[in-house]
């Protein structure tokens, strides 16, 4: 008989899980608890008051600290959050935190195995000397692009999933180009409109505007000029709900991703592509591991070349874009990759173990691989 587990998800207090618009994290941290759930494992979050994710809810803040209009360091409530697992954590056969570099000290103090995903960029100049002490955090990567930052470390590579299947898929399509992101340099936003310019086509935008004093000084100061610049090819929409993001992208003609910064996933791609809208993106970060060139869209070193791409979107099959993306990055294969990797370690074994269908691939044996 498979041994249900009790498994403790911590997600950061930045955003409710699930999230009811922006916020990346929060929305993967949803999808996996309710596969675990469905899978029959005892699943306890650490989230907001105000997340609405079934199974047990264990609140770290009242209120998700960025719809509430935080500003401040939130460095304490990080700490904070981490201290409320603590106080419960024999409670756990396994505790999975999301806490970004929060997760390396709840690791190092936690009495039962801890696994650490990153959920951002690890190319900064002090990440080896947090990340390297980290032995007891399981360390998992969601791409193999973010995970070569730091090859010297032992990683599991679990990819993103969503429950992608309820995505809207729209026969009828407009000729607008899409963006969906963040008002900052280094999504691109403004590059997307001069891709749209270049093409000759509309372009609508879903996008959150960063509290950030740099954010607030892009959008001042570069983002809004350009957007007044470009008149009515260009509407901008805010930050829209789930369900109004969905329904942009499914009826775009293609979605762009022309930032240059290395991606650590890219869940807009796989969102996108669920709705059959193919994707022209800069081939950066693990966008190269999502999308395939010429079947899911295409990939562009400049604005230029990715304007030149956008009349060959007619070409591709949307159904079985939305077909190939549905099986590969479901929530169910994230699933079976960290409940192999749960089961792995607490089965006490030290090799790899590769788990058919999933998308988990062990750096260690591959060094080991490569090296024999």
């Amino acid at each position: 008989m498979t041994r249900h587990l009790r498994i403790a998800q911590v997600a950061p207090p930045m955003e409710p899980v699930p999230p009811p618009g922006y916020g990346g994290t929060e929305r993967v941290v949803a999808s996996l608890v309710d596969e675990l759930l469905a899978r029959g494992h005892d699943v306890t979050t650490f989230a907001s008051a105000d997340s609405t994710v079934p199974g047990n809810l264990v609140p770290t803040v009242a209120r998700a600290l960025r719809p509430d209009g935080f500003r401040g360091d939130s460095s304490p409530w990080f700490y904070a959050t981490i201290r409320a697992v603590l106080e419960r954590a024999t409670d756990f056969d396994v505790i999975h935190s999301h806490l970004e570099w929060g997760s390396a000290v709840l690791a190092l103090q936690s009495p039962v195995p801890t696994f650490s995903t990153f959920h951002g960029r690890l190319d900064l100049p002090w990440a080896r000397s947090v990340l390297e002490p980290s032995a007891p955090a399981h360390l998992v990567a969601i791409s193999e692009s973010q995970a070569s930052d730091h090859p010297e470390l032992d990683w599991t590579i679990v990819h993103n999933g969503l429950t992608l299947s309820d995505a809207p898929f729209e026969r009828r399509r407009s000729d607008d180009l899409c963006f969906v992101g963040r008002v900052n340099p280094e999504k691109g936003i403004v590059e997307a409109m001069e891709v749209a310019a270049l093409s000759g086509r509309r372009l609508r935008m879903a996008a959150k505007i960063g509290t950030t004093p740099a954010e607030r000084d892009y959008n001042e100061n570069v983002f809004q000029p350009a957007l007044a610049a470009a008149g009515s090819s260009v509407e901008f929409l805010g930050e829209l709900s789930g369900a109004d993001r969905d329904a942009l992208i499914a009826t775009s003609y293609a979605a762009l991703m022309p930032g240059s910064w290395p991606e650590p996933f890219g869940l807009v791609a796989i969102e996108a592509l669920a709705c059959g809208t193919p994707v022209i993106a800069r081939r950066v970060g693990g966008l190269a591991e999502i999308i395939r060139e010429g079947v899911d869209g295409f990939f562009g070193d400049d604005v230029t070349q990715l304007a030149f791409s956008v009349p060959r979107v007619a070409e591709l099959d949307r159904a079985e874009i939305r077909a190939s993306v549905i099986d590969r990055f479901s929530a169910a294969r994230m699933a079976d990759g960290y409940e192999a990797l749960y089961r792995r370690i607490l089965g006490g074994e030290r090799e790899a173990t590769p788990v058919e269908g999933s998308r988990v691939v062990e750096m260690a044996a591959r060094r080991a691989g490569s090296a024999s």
